[in-house]
Parts: structure tokens; sequence; C-alpha cells
């Protein structure tokens, strides 16, 4: 899966948590992912490989774009 994901972007993963939900908050990129559920605000640390793989689509994306003002 070749989605465009980011940081604080909200996305569902094909299994649910424990808890029930499936909709996780992306808190830290790198070699790893960290998500925290949005249900019971639970974390959890996951190869970047891993991710792509359960990843079923991203529900809300928070890009920040850079716009320059013209004086």
């Amino acid at each position: 899966m070749t989605a465009k994901y980011g940081l604080n972007d909200i996305v569902e993963m094909k299994k649910q948590h424990a808890c029930g939900t499936n909709r996780f908050k992306i808190i830290r990129m790198g070699a790893d992912i960290r998500i925290k559920c949005e249900n019971c605000q639970r974390s959890i640390m996951i190869p970047r490989q891993t991710f792509n793989k359960k990843l079923k689509k991203v529900l809300e994306s928070h890009q920040v774009t850079d716009e320059k003002e013209n004086d």
C-alpha cells in the first residue's frame, strides 16, 4: 500500500485494538512508527514495514502546507 500519511494523521488499521476500535493517531515517525489508540489512549510502536502492511486507510490528514505571503 502506498498511502500518504504523516505526523498527527488519524488512520484506520486492518485489525482493531484490544479495546475495540481501529482508529489510531500517528504520534512518531521514523524507522518505527508509534501510533496512539483514539479510544483508550495507549500507544503502540511498530516497524514502518509492518505498519504499511496493516494500514487500511488514512481517515484524517493533518498536513501543514507551507504558504509564503507576498509582501
